[in-house]
């Protein structure tokens, strides 16, 4: 069990004294690791990922992404990433789907979806996230959302 324990914190990079370590006393890219070992404990065939970086910064995020890539060539584990974040979603995924209301609205290769979206509202999802020089127009604060049925 200890070697198990070993192979899985040195695969999700934490060392000894961090394995020692409180929660409280870890980053939250840390305590994030751990939760990655956790999960792994029971090599399973595929990870459900709610929101897995939201809460980090950008450079931890960055790095829990490239773990999450290595650990998937690694064990070929798959991975159900659940996740508002278009940019994580480009970077992490290879097919996505977009739920609206708790239907699939468009699915497909995460490159067509988010480069060519052929339902409105994966449009206005992807228009909806702030570019460099992005300006909210006063017309777009005051109009009231459109809902779709």
């Amino acid at each position: 069990l200890e070697r198990r324990v070993a192979e899985l914190l040195d695969q999700v990079g934490l060392d000894e004294r961090q394995a020692r370590s409180l929660p409280r006393a870890l980053s939250g890219g840390q305590r994030q690791r751990v939760a990655i070992a956790r999960a792994l404990a029971v090599r399973p065939r595929v990870l459900v990922l709610d929101e897995a970086v939201a809460a980090l910064d950008v450079s931890v995020q960055a790095q829990i992404v490239a773990l999450l890539r290595e650990i998937r060539e690694q064990t070929r584990v798959a991975y159900l990433f659940i996740t508002h974040d278009l940019g994580i979603v480009r970077h992490v995924c290879e097919e996505t789907v977009v739920m609206h209301r708790g239907r699939i609205v468009e699915r497909g290769p995460t490159a067509a979806v988010l480069g060519d979206p052929q339902e409105p509202y994966t449009r206005r999802l992807i228009d909806s996230v702030p570019r460099r020089g992005w300006k909210p127009r006063r017309r777009d604060r005051d109009r009231p959302r459109q809902e779709e049925e």
